[in-house]
């Protein structure tokens, strides 16, 4: 019930106030702790990224598990509120959502505004990108950042409760920040290699998820390994080849990879229909994750051993 009511909140409130976001947080100590880690050689960039990263990962895992143990404390109900309060800044779907569509609506003003309001979400050069290449990017953020913001965050609730989603998030965040080529190759070496481990499953079960949401075409299916590993992420070319299958446009970076490439240049209405398919993917993977969660739960409960009625006090 608390990844439904964490959905829920979000869609109504969507993010807390800066101060008081715990992203923030983890990225304000990324980017302090991180800032001179370029200028050191190699070999001791790799090693205090990684010490940095270490640390920083403990004390989110401490942080929450002390929550959670709270949390235990706490009336059936309480805790599943609260526990929907604690995890809703951890993932962030209505943002997403949002500034997708701005993109787009930007777009509609004049290729400029479109420029300007895609460099809002992506690190890439948008100076020269057409309309079409500035829609396809805005669709590769939407799928990537489905599988990074959403899924990814709430499945690593379901498996380790509020310390796996937290640590996800900051591993997400530290990739975010330190995990480029160049300057940042070595000492965000570390943080993007653990990113990619946290990342291998839910890319994957984002892809499978997206072409689901559409028409059923097995030959999509067929074809997403191939168009997913054309990318130089092992995870972000899964989500984003299955956006370019489902929708059946052409996705991809200037001078770098295109996914998709017997497809149309992506439109104003394929990315109504991609952010209608994006929403309606989150919601069923929250209700699915529920209901397992639910089911371990009442088993976990079935199994426990009843008291004998032979057993003295204690």
């Amino acid at each position: 019930m608390s990844v439904l009511l964490a959905l829920v909140v979000d869609a109504i409130w969507g993010e807390p106030p800066v101060r008081w976001h715990p992203v923030v947080w983890m990225g304000t100590y990324l980017q302090r702790v991180g800032r001179s880690l370029p200028d050191f050689a190699p070999r001791k960039a790799l090693l205090l990224g990684a010490a940095y990263w270490l640390l920083g990962a403990l004390v989110v895992a401490l942080v929450y598990a002390m929550a959670a143990m709270l949390v235990a404390k706490l009336s059936p109900w309480l805790g599943v509120v609260v526990t929907a309060l604690l995890l809703k800044p951890l993932f962030a779907l209505r943002m997403l959502l949002r500034e997708v569509a701005a993109v787009d609506t930007a777009l509609e003003q004049n290729l400029e505004s479109g420029r300007a309001r895609l460099r809002m979400i992506v690190s890439r050069d948008t100076s020269h990108l057409s309309a079409g290449e500035i829609r396809e990017s805005a669709l590769e953020s939407l799928a990537e950042n489905l599988s990074d913001s959403v899924i990814a965050p709430l499945f690593w609730f379901a498996l380790l409760g509020l310390p796996g989603a937290a640590v996800y998030r900051y591993a997400n965040t530290a990739d975010a920040l330190w995990g480029y080529r160049g300057r940042w190759e070595w000492g965000g070496k570390f943080a993007a290699r653990v990113d990619d481990v946290f990342n291998l499953v839910p890319a994957r079960l984002t892809a499978v998820a997206l072409l689901l949401a559409g028409r059923w075409r097995w030959n999509a299916f067929a074809q997403l390994r191939g168009e997913a590993t054309r990318t130089p992420s092992p995870n972000a070319g899964w989500p984003m080849a299955a956006l370019a299958l489902l929708l059946n446009v052409r996705l991809g970076k200037p001078n770098e990879y295109v996914l998709n490439l017997s497809g149309r240049e992506p439109n104003r209405a394929d990315v109504r229909q991609a952010l209608h398919h994006v929403q309606r993917v989150a919601v069923m993977f929250a209700l699915v994750l529920a209901l397992a969660m639910g089911a371990t739960a009442t088993s976990h409960a079935s199994s426990a051993p009843a008291p004998s009625a032979l057993q003295g006090p204690r």
